[in-house]
């Protein structure tokens, strides 16, 4: 038993293939103590395995939040090991296939009204998957030091554009009135 439970701390849970597990996991946590919504502790789910993609929804009534992990996405959506010599040119995060993971994984979980973050190298090393990212609503990105500066540079812009463009819209809804 945990005692007190550490304050505002979010504990990521790795590799949840089902919401049976996830729950299972939540069980298993509260027995020592650590208790989601208890002392402002939340519980998120590292959404990695495409299941956590198709099931967002589901897992977002167990969980508080979610941290997108591109590097196991890519490789579990794509079937390939990165590391492997045989198939490792296949690894792209910028995949469609990839893409409309990320897409649809940010979409439900918004739709949930839970928060979604991405740690991986994605953003990292191709800036227009920032700038996807942003624009589809995701909430947090992590950068390695290398890339902050170029971009959150870049997010800063594209805010900027979508914050124009929104008001350009709400404008021409004002006025069709």
């Amino acid at each position: 038993m945990i005692s007190p439970p550490p304050k505002n701390m979010k504990l990521m849970i790795p590799f949840c293939r089902t919401v049976d597990e996830g729950k299972k996991v939540l069980e298993e946590m509260a027995k020592h103590g650590l208790r989601r919504g208890e002392d402002g502790l939340e519980i998120y789910i590292m959404c990695e395995i495409p299941s956590n993609v198709i099931q967002a929804d589901a897992f977002a009534e167990i969980f508080d939040g979610f941290s997108i992990g591109s590097n196991d996405l890519t490789q579990l959506t794509l079937g390939v090991d990165r590391d492997s010599e045989i198939v490792a040119h296949i690894f792209d995060e910028r995949d469609p296939a990839v893409m409309d993971s990320l897409a649809a994984a940010i979409r439900k979980v918004k739709a949930a009204g839970r928060k979604i973050g991405i740690c991986g190298q994605a953003p990292s090393d191709y800036p227009e998957i920032a700038e996807f990212l942003v624009k589809q609503g995701i909430d947090s990105i992590s950068l390695n030091p290398d890339a902050v500066l170029k971009t959150v540079t870049r997010i800063a812009e594209v805010e900027a554009e979508l914050e124009a463009r929104d008001s350009i819209s709400e404008m021409k809804s004002d006025l069709t009135i």
